[in-house]
């Protein structure tokens, strides 16, 4: 089983040489790693170029322009070569043993869309390195269910409560059923994407620390422009996270994909994250409010 590791990159070269020999540190012995330069305009294509020149591994690729954040990540899983695939960020680490349990998951149980891992995160801002193990709410009936109703439900949940438990876009996946997914540049897409992927196949997550990710938590305005769609969406995100969410789920509907029960189960879960973000929205408000004038006073 060839496993891809997919690094899209844009003006990396003082972080990125680390990641790539993580990569290539993996004790599993058939992996390859593409890179898909989005036109950088620092030292990342001489880099590239020397390292690939070194290890046959690399697959190495320069976008004559610069396509955007998703269509260069889209491009990396398109044009690799692997049974399996995994994206990686150019400052983030993997444990050598990633890649074999990741395929020992897989091979053991051939009903797996993705394996998951836990993820150690350390906080651009402080440097605080944080993590959390994934417990399911109702054992049997989480992502690694039959019931793509079941393992929405269970994602959502997880979604709202801590970005530290599970990190779907950098989990390993089937590639050609999921590179075969359109998505759509919006803000929370990565979402949306995620939720797609629990309709479309059980899950498995390994309790185990194999994977660092570095984390830059990004106001959404700043988010919307870096993914090249206009401001306002960035503040209607969570809207037209949810939005989306329901037009990929009725479509499967229309296909004889999911059943009509399981469509208003998934909308139900739905409209809890709506009104539980707007709460959480709310709270952080009153706090600023409350902070201001305690200031003044």
């Amino acid at each position: 089983m060839l496993v891809s590791i997919g690094l899209p990159v844009y003006n990396g070269a003082d972080v990125m040489e680390g990641v790539v020999r993580s990569v290539l540190a993996q004790q599993y012995g058939d992996v390859e790693l593409v890179i898909s330069d989005n036109a950088s305009t620092d030292s990342t294509e001489e880099l590239c170029r020397g390292l690939a020149a070194q290890d046959s591994r690399i697959s190495y690729h320069r976008q004559p322009e610069n396509l955007g954040m998703l269509r260069n990540f889209d491009y990396a899983i398109q044009v690799a070569k692997g049974d399996v695939f995994r994206w990686i960020g150019d400052d983030d680490r993997l444990d050598p043993t990633y890649a074999t349990k990741c395929v020992d998951a897989f091979t053991a149980d051939p009903r797996l869309l993705m394996v998951t891992t836990q993820i150690s995160y350390t906080d651009t801002r402080d440097g605080v390195v944080r993590t959390q193990r994934y417990e399911e709410a109702n054992p049997g009936f989480g992502l690694g269910s039959d019931d793509p109703a079941e393992r929405v439900t269970e994602l959502l949940r997880l979604l709202n409560e801590s970005y530290l438990i599970i990190d779907p876009l950098y989990g390993m996946v089937r590639r050609e059923p999921v590179a075969a997914m359109t998505r759509r540049n919006m803000p929370r897409e990565d979402q949306v994407f995620a939720t797609r992927l629990a309709m479309a196949g059980p899950w498995e997550h390994i309790n185990e620390v194999l994977a660092e990710r570095h984390w830059d938590i990004k106001h959404r305005g700043k988010l919307a422009r870096r993914l090249g769609v206009p401001t306002w969406k960035g503040y209607c995100s969570t809207l037209l996270q949810c939005r989306e969410t329901l037009f990929w789920a009725h479509a499967q509907v229309e296909d004889g994909t999911l059943t009509a029960e399981q469509y208003r189960q998934i909308r139900s879960a739905v409209r809890a994250l709506y009104v539980r973000r707007h709460r959480q929205t709310a709270v952080r408000r009153v706090r600023k409010v409350t902070r201001m004038a305690v200031g003044r006073s």
